[in-house]
């Protein structure tokens, strides 16, 4: 097939053997897209063209070809998040628990961080991290869009927080930079930037960032590592190589609908499964031992000044636990972060300007939302609020109120005299 480099196709020849056609077939079709649901959030279900889930996670469906979610308010509100079906499979297979301790290791755009996030349900400690700054940025943006309210989000190499934090983790996922060989029907422009090389190089460095990861996990925890890539060099070798250098990780079996992988990794073929290419191996640690994360209060509390600016403005707030600069923070637990690039800890409740506490984008956006009075708006109020623009408002309404849309709170609205002057973020209109 002319399109496809003529070693990627010889290299899947030898992996699929007579398959190879049906695989093939698959790059004059269609990609797949899909789209999760946030549970935290939503009070029912998005007005979206959704008729089939996803059958590997339990708030994910496909999602038509014309539908335009992403557009939509009810998506900066957090409501659903975009996301390739088979890249909802590894964090499936991590399958995070309430009240435990995991790392992102490798985590912007935050897709993957974000499914963590929710299925952990406010509970326990989800940090994520991108070394990239600007893609931090995007990775903060979305774990605060989407609500999560129990995630540290840093920018850092991996070597620094293996260091830092050794065996600090119940659960690792690292989703490895890769030679992409799973976007070649998304985005096909990526397949004039491969080479067999590429590949070979990715793998070297797969090797290093999962040595780190290794490090984080404690004896009996686990660490899923994938990658949206098809060669047996970044995938099945890869995991084979990390395995001979640590022999206290074993492949473990995983099973879920639609995804069985007997051995403890699957390679996710578009002409197998509906998704995209995409690869993922669960590890076990042998032992068993506590995830221990070091704290020194390397963020200060907050002071009597702040908190008292915070009970007037709402007493029922969430309990602050810490400043992050000006900002008032609530993150039951939080490592030792000094000298780390800190992007987002916990719910970011508000900040202090002087002695007037002015309330965060995030806390309004959360999955715990202050009880404030609400103005609901249609969908079109709610794209010009998005736009930056001020809405009438009724008279009765004075001060700040939460604009929502289908019971989702939008950011932060303050009305005077019949108008809510907009309070959306600058940075984030559209």
């Amino acid at each position: 097939m002319e399109h496809l480099p003529q070693a990627f196709v010889e290299n899947m020849a030898r992996r699929l053997g007579d398959e190879l056609p049906a695989f093939l077939r698959t790059y004059e079709e269609p990609y797949w897209r899909g789209v999760r649901i946030n549970p935290l959030k939503s009070t029912e279900t998005p007005p979206l063209s959704l008729t089939e889930r996803v059958p590997w996670e339990p708030t994910g469906w496909y999602l038509p070809q014309e539908d335009t979610a992403g557009a939509r308010p009810l998506h900066e509100a957090g409501a659903y998040y975009l996301q390739e079906p088979s890249a909802m499979l590894p964090a499936a297979v991590l399958a995070p628990r309430p009240g435990e301790r995991v790392l992102d290791l490798c985590a912007a755009p935050g897709g993957k961080s974000t499914q963590l996030g929710l299925r952990m349900a406010g509970q326990g400690l989800l940090v994520c991290n991108e070394p990239v700054p600007k893609r931090a940025e995007v990775l903060a943006r979305n774990v605060e869009r989407m609500g999560v309210a129990n995630a540290l989000v840093v920018s850092a190499m991996p070597g620094l927080l293996a260091n830092r934090w050794p065996e600090g983790f119940d659960a690792v996922q690292v989703d490895a930079p890769c030679s992409g060989e799973g976007m070649f029907r998304r985005h096909p422009e990526t397949r004039q930037e491969w080479s067999p090389e590429a590949a070979k190089g990715c793998a070297r460095r797969q090797a290093d960032i999962l040595d780190c990861a290794a490090e984080m996990v404690r004896p009996g925890g686990r660490l899923v590592y994938s990658t949206c890539t098809l060669n047996q060099t970044e995938n099945e070798d890869t995991v084979e190589a990390f395995c001979r250098r640590h022999p206290d990780f074993t492949p473990e079996a995983f099973s879920l609908p639609g995804a069985d992988a007997p051995a403890g990794m699957l390679t996710c073929f578009p002409h197998r499964m509906r998704g995209e290419g995409h690869f993922v191996a669960l590890l076990r640690r042998q032992g068993d031992g506590v995830a221990a994360l070091p704290t020194d209060g390397s963020l200060p509390a907050p002071d009597k000044a702040a908190m008292k600016a915070l009970s007037e403005f709402e007493p029922d707030a969430p309990n602050p636990t810490a400043m992050l600069g000006n900002t008032l923070i609530s993150l039951p637990e939080c490592p030792e972060v000094r000298g780390l690039r800190v992007l987002r800890a916990g719910l970011h409740l508000g900040r202090m300007k002087g002695k007037v506490f002015q309330p965060d984008h995030a806390w309004a956006v959360s999955c715990c939302p202050p009880a404030f009075q609400r103005l609901p708006l249609t969908e079109n109020q709610a794209a010009r609020y998005h736009a930056g623009e001020t809405l009438p408002a009724p008279e009765a309404l004075k001060g700040y109120v939460l604009p929502i849309l289908n019971g989702l709170p939008l950011g932060w609205g303050k009305v005077s005299d019949g108008v809510m002057k907009n309070h959306y973020p600058k940075g984030l209109r559209r």
